[in-house]
């Protein structure tokens, strides 16, 4: 568990994001299935560290990596950088030890702001 009373080293906590198409995990800490009838849940308090190096991640069989958009819209117009201007970053977070990134691109999952 983090502290978030306390500054991190490095990086920062973010909070107040919200899961559509996904629920997180609180006991084992990993993206699960959404409960019935509930449309968006609420992201855990994340530890951002900055990085230079994505392929730590890109190729991991155990980490979904999930969009942040600005709306759920997921539309937006493209910038000159080739991305939506809705898209704010992608998050890698942890897939339970049944399912692949597959399952949670298939079910659009995206955490918004």
């Amino acid at each position: 568990m983090i502290d978030v009373q306390k500054e991190p080293e490095d990086g920062c906590y973010v909070f107040g994001l919200f899961f559509d198409g996904a629920a997180w995990d609180h006991e084992h800490n990993y993206l699960k299935e959404s409960d019935p009838k509930i449309l968006n849940s609420k992201v855990p308090y994340i530890w951002l560290v900055p990085s230079d190096n994505k392929n730590d991640f890109e190729n991991d069989p155990k980490v979904y990596e999930t969009p942040v958009y600005k709306t759920s819209r997921r539309a937006g117009v493209l910038s000159t950088t080739g991305h939506s201007t809705n898209f704010v970053m992608s998050l890698f977070l942890p897939i339970g030890p049944t399912s692949t990134s597959d399952h949670w691109v298939k079910r659009g999952v995206a955490a918004l702001t």
